[in-house]
């Protein structure tokens, strides 16, 4: 593995990189492996040819040619390009979809590298899921063995109060992450808990089973990415500014994960990200 600012790149991922840019490179691949600003340098410049490459690749050679993190930095890259040049993204909204004129906005806020990158890492996370057994006290002096599941907005939290504050912080993160994740890639299996009876008027709606609605999700989004960045942790990793910018912008920072998954996943999310495809989150009524 690589160190640096793409710590989740492998070999596989340079060698890629290097032979899709100029396969001459390949030479001086022990050099390129070792410099993080060249790697970075090759991404933006090149990825327009990245993006070909893997998007002419069948679902099984993608996922074992790069892995999840250089995948996903190379769409993010290729989203932010074609984005300048439009001048609205979609946005579901009550079963529908409805232009929204905030390109520039998303083009400004993926400007922020770190931003892009963090996001790029973070969906790369949701390729795997842990499952989890602790013991949490439900009242005092009865304890009761939990499993608990990193995709599960419910299961976090009550894992992040039975912890104390200073082993908190990676729940948080997680907690926020998730919440934009599933807003971002896959929007279709959220509804809005509003929506306009015969008589016009705005009722709320039934949720099954303790599912959010997408104002929960971006409600709890924000919260947990502002307990991270609060949280000592996060100036040690130096991400302070980009929770700030993901509490602040949280409807912004859902449109290049909204962008990915309707241009570019359609047809790859059930092998990118089987936890939500297997029904482990159901589509809501």
């Amino acid at each position: 593995m690589m160190g640096g600012l793409f710590s989740q790149f492998t070999d596989s991922d340079v060698l890629f990189l290097v032979e899709t840019v100029d396969p001459r490179l390949v030479a001086r691949l022990e050099t390129i492996r070792g410099d993080p600003a060249i790697i970075e340098g090759m991404l933006e410049q090149e990825a327009g040819k990245l993006f070909e490459r893997i998007m002419l690749m069948n679902e099984e050679t993608t996922v074992t040619s790069v892995s999840p993190g250089f995948l996903f930095h190379v769409l993010l890259r290729r989203a932010d390009t074609e984005l300048r040049a439009q001048s609205y993204t979609m946005e579901r909204t009550a079963g529908t979809k409805i232009p929204v004129f905030d390109s520039d906005e998303v083009v400004r806020f993926l400007s922020d590298r770190a931003v892009l990158n963090y996001l790029a890492e973070m969906l790369a996370s949701f390729t795997r899921v842990e499952s989890f057994t602790m013991p949490v006290r439900v009242r005092k002096g009865v304890w009761r063995k939990f499993r608990f599941s990193d995709m599960d907005v419910d299961s976090l939290m009550t894992l992040c109060e039975a912890v104390d504050e200073e082993s908190r912080f990676s729940f948080y993160k997680r907690i926020a992450d998730l919440c934009l994740f599933i807003l971002g890639m896959f929007p279709e299996y959220v509804a809005s808990d509003l929506y306009h009876s015969l008589s016009g008027q705005r009722v709320r709606r039934p949720l099954r089973r303790l599912r959010r609605s997408a104002e929960d999700y971006e409600e709890d989004g924000k919260r947990f990415y502002k307990l991270a960045r609060e949280h000592r942790s996060a100036a040690e990793l130096e991400l302070t500014e980009v929770f700030w910018q993901l509490h602040e912008k949280f409807n912004l920072a859902r449109k290049p994960l909204n962008y990915l998954s309707e241009h570019y996943l359609q047809f790859r999310k059930q092998r990118l990200f089987p936890s939500l495809s297997s029904n482990e989150v159901e589509p809501q009524a």
